[in-house]
């Protein structure tokens, strides 16, 4: 029996998401050691991460949305790599996939829809930073020409135990 595939439909990120981006991210706060973050948030709390996400500039948040529903199924970012200055042609990226909408291609819709946004910025690198063990992740980098440059062990203690973080960089 053929399944149906709904389009995905990947959009800037607005004020109206909080909620929902909120509850998706703390979902991997609380049940993984994919973020670093360790006590869940409030849409609140929350906020003056989705603002430094303008609809233009360097620092972007790209969201898929299922078609029928608008239900949030994932997120894209980009944001400052680094604090000082002479960082600025450089961001960090990351994605965040629900956990009911994995292999779904949710993911490489959402970096490639961040890419294209990226693309007349005035940017020369991404970085990624992917915690250990997650080989979805490193596939999904590297389909986007990020390349594997060094591991930093043991970096984040989360669930009572040290995790690696393997860092990714892609030309812009």
């Amino acid at each position: 029996m053929p399944t149906e595939r709904t389009e995905v439909q990947v959009r800037p990120g607005v004020e109206g998401d909080l909620e929902a981006l909120t509850a998706l991210y703390n979902h991997y706060v609380r049940e993984t050691a994919i973020t670093f973050d360790t006590a869940i948030f409030t849409p609140e709390e929350r906020r003056p991460w989705l603002l430094s996400h303008p609809e233009d500039g360097p620092y972007r948040l790209m969201v898929a949305t299922a078609p029928d529903s608008q239900e949030i199924l994932g997120y894209a970012t980009s944001s400052p790599f680094r604090a000082k200055p002479a960082y600025a042609t450089s961001v960090e990226t990351t994605v965040y996939v629900a956990p009911d909408a994995g292999r779904r291609g949710v993911g490489t819709l959402l970096y490639k829809a961040l890419f294209e946004a990226l693309s007349g910025e005035d940017l020369h690198r991404a970085y990624a930073g992917i915690a250990q063990p997650n080989e979805a992740s490193a596939r999904l980098h590297e389909r986007f020409g990020f390349r594997y440059v060094g591991t930093y062990r043991e970096v984040g203690r989360k669930f009572g135990r040290y995790w690696d973080v393997a860092w990714y960089e892609k030309d812009l």
